[in-house]
């Protein structure tokens, strides 16, 4: 199984930016826990980071093109504002896992709501880090 782990805006400043809500771990403490499991189940993971709206778009695109298995995403802001990356994910035929660190439910009002979560499988909010791994078990266990 191929999967993709896509990781928007300021996700690249995970272990800096606000500890309190995100924890300490990095992007890449994330990674390395990931790749050690999916290879456990012969799996392998691209796990990529961009700032960039289109940049995420044209890496959900090419995952249809690439032959992956399933997207774990974690649109950071872009959750909220992005009707672009909710099209992009209704136009390909991969199954994709909103993930998020912290609870969006139970921060600022304007985070309660993605524009996203119809278009995913699931969304997974709230749990830290391990979110990831559980997107990734939801995976693996097809």
């Amino acid at each position: 199984m191929k999967l993709l782990v896509l990781n928007g805006p300021n996700l690249n400043r995970l272990g800096k930016r606000e500890p309190e809500i995100y924890g300490k771990e990095t992007l890449e403490d994330i990674k390395t826990r990931l790749v050690v499991l999916a290879e456990k189940f012969s799996s392998t993971i691209d796990f990529r980071q961009s700032n960039h709206e289109g940049e995420l778009i044209d890496w959900i695109h090419e995952a249809e093109d690439t032959g992956i298995n399933g997207i774990i995403f974690n649109p950071g802001a872009y959750t909220h504002t992005s009707v672009a990356l909710r099209d992009a994910i209704a136009a390909v035929n991969v199954p994709v896992i909103e993930v998020h660190i912290s609870n969006i439910h139970k921060r600022e009002s304007f985070r309660h709501k993605s524009l996203l979560a119809a278009e995913c499988i699931g969304q997974i909010s709230g749990l830290g880090t391990f979110g990831y791994e559980l997107a990734l078990r939801k995976f693996l266990e097809q």
